[in-house]
């Protein structure tokens, strides 16, 4: 099974940006959880971070044909970016959304999740575990 993993904007600035919210697992923890979880589940698991919509929208698409599952936390753009929503859409890879926070327990404006609509999974507030735990999800479900 090969897997890709997507995150969205200043999800590189984890350990930095607002501990209180997103702890103090930096972006080096993340892809170190990564590795750890694509060791253990023997699979393989590539890593793509941008803080640039098109950039993002341009890996989805380049997925295509190539991945079994896509782990995305669009960060920022998941409440704003109908076009990362279209990508998704377009290449239909089982995709598992992940939030590092309880976006539930936020501003009224991050409820709302574009890439939501088509993720047929949504893990939040488990801190950079959430990302395991998509990642197992997809292995079991189409591994």
């Amino acid at each position: 099974m090969k897997l890709l993993v997507i995150n969205g904007p200043n999800i590189n600035m984890l350990g930095i940006r607002e501990p209180g919210i997103y702890g103090k697992n930096t972006y080096a923890d993340l892809l170190t959880l990564l590795e750890q979880t694509a060791k253990d589940a023997v699979i393989q698991i590539d890593h793509f971070q941008s803080n640039h919509e098109g950039a993002i929208v341009d890996t989805i698409q380049a997925a295509y044909g190539v991945y079994d599952g896509i782990v995305i936390n669009p960060a920022a753009y998941t409440h704003t970016s109908v076009a990362i929503l279209d990508a998704l859409k377009a290449v239909s890879i089982p995709a598992v959304e992940v939030h590092i926070s309880d976006v539930d327990s936020r501003e009224p404006f991050r409820q709302i999740s574009y890439a939501g609509l088509y993720c047929e999974k949504t893990i939040k507030g488990q801190g950079i575990d959430g990302y395991r735990q998509a990642i197992c999800y997809l292995q079991e479900k189409y591994g």
